[in-house]
C-alpha cells in the first residue's frame, strides 16, 4: 500500500533507463548490476512506458541514463520520437566513439534532435575511468551541455584546478557530485566537514544556493566558468502529512526501467500507475535560497 500521490507542478522528473550496455566500468556506478543480465530488456515496453507517462504528465521532465544512451543511437531516436516537445529532456552519458560511431555522429544526431534535446549531461571525471571522446566534442554539439563529475572517495584535490582549465576553454559547466548514500533530510544542507564545499570554497568564488526537499545546489563561478555542487537524497519519495492529518507519498522522480516497468523510487517499488493518474499537484518547492542567481541547477 501506499499513500496518496503529490507531485510538482509539471509532474514528477521521468528517468528512462537504456536497455543496452555502457561497456564501462565505473566503480561508483549503482546501475552496473543490472545490465549484467539483459533478459527481459525491452525497447518496446519502454516505448509503451513513455507514452503512459506522457499521457499522464504531459508536461514532465525526461531524462535517458544507463548504461549508455549513445550506445544505440538508432534505439534513442526512436524513443526520444514518442516524447512530443511539451516536455524537456536530458541525456547523461560519455559521449562514447567506437567503430561505427564517430564523433561526426553524434554531433549529427544532436543537429536533427536540438529542438527535442534541452541538455546532454557528459560525464567526465577528476579520475578517469573509462576511455573519452575528445573535449572538443562536447563544444560542436548543437544542444545545450554539461560536465557531470562525481568526486569519489579520497579525490585527488590538486588537480582540481587543472580539471576545470579543461571547460573554461569552451565555457561548458560543470556540476560536482558525490556519494549520496549518507545523505538525510537532516545534513542535505550540512556544510560543516564537507570536504568538496571546503575545496571549491578555496579555489572559486561562492554565488549562491537553491533547494528543495529533495536535493540542493552550491553554485560557484570559477574563472567565469558555472560550478555547481549538487547534493540530493539516495530516494525519490518524501512522506508527508500535511496540517489537515492527510499522509502523502510526495514523488521527486518515477523511473522506468529496463523492462518497462514503471517505479515511484530508485529501489523496487513499482508505481502505482492508476493511482498516479489522480496525483495532486503542488508547486515546485525548489527556491534560490541564497545569492542572486539567474536560474536554478534542476
Amino acid at each position: 500500500m501506499h499513500n496518496p500521490y503529490k507531485t510538482r507542478e509539471g509532474g514528477a522528473t521521468v528517468t528512462v533507463f537504456a536497455p543496452y550496455d555502457c561497456g564501462n566500468h565505473c566503480p561508483f556506478c549503482i546501475n552496473k548490476g543490472e545490465y549484467s543480465d539483459t533478459t527481459g530488456f525491452s525497447e518496446e515496453k519502454i516505448i509503451q512506458s513513455i507514452r503512459t507517462m506522457n499521457e499522464i504528465t504531459p508536461d514532465c521532465d525526461f531524462v535517458f541514463t544507463g548504461g549508455e544512451p549513445f550506445s544505440h543511437r538508432d534505439s534513442l531516436q526512436r524513443m526520444l520520437d514518442e516524447i512530443p516537445n511539451t516536455h524537456r529532456v536530458f541525456i547523461n552519458t560519455t559521449l562514447p566513439v567506437f567503430d561505427g560511431q564517430s564523433e561526426q555522429d553524434l554531433i549529427d544526431f544532436t543537429e536533427k534532435n536540438k529542438d527535442k534535446i534541452t541538455c546532454i549531461n557528459c560525464s567526465r571525471h577528476l579520475v578517469k575511468y573509462v576511455e573519452e571522446s575528445p573535449d572538443e566534442l562536447l563544444s560542436k554539439l548543437k544542444v545545450p551541455t554539461r560536465v557531470n563529475c562525481v568526486l569519489y572517495k579520497e579525490y585527488p584535490t590538486e588537480r582540481l584546478p587543472e580539471y576545470l582549465e579543461r571547460w573554461t576553454k569552451y565555457n561548458i559547466p560543470v556540476q560536482f557530485r558525490f556519494d549520496y548514500t549518507a545523505t538525510t533530510p537532516e545534513n542535505l544542507y550540512d556544510r560543516e566537514g564537507d570536504n568538496i564545499l571546503r575545496d571549491l570554497n578555496h579555489i572559486a568564488g561562492y554565488t549562491g544556493l537553491d533547494g528543495c526537499r529533495m536535493r540542493c545546489g552550491f553554485h560557484f563561478n570559477y574563472e567565469g566558468l558555472e560550478l555547481t555542487y549538487h547534493k540530493t537524497l539516495p530516494y525519490s519519495t518524501i512522506v508527508e502529512t500535511d496540517e489537515n492529518g492527510k499522509t502523502w507519498d510526495i514523488l521527486y522522480d518515477i523511473i522506468i526501467k529496463q523492462n518497462g516497468e514503471i517505479r515511484s523510487d530508485w529501489d523496487e517499488t513499482v508505481l502505482d500507475v492508476e493511482g498516479y493518474r489522480n496525483v495532486v499537484f503542488e508547486p515546485y518547492d525548489l527556491k534560490i535560497l541564497e545569492g542572486d542567481l539567474k536560474h536554478t541547477a534542476f
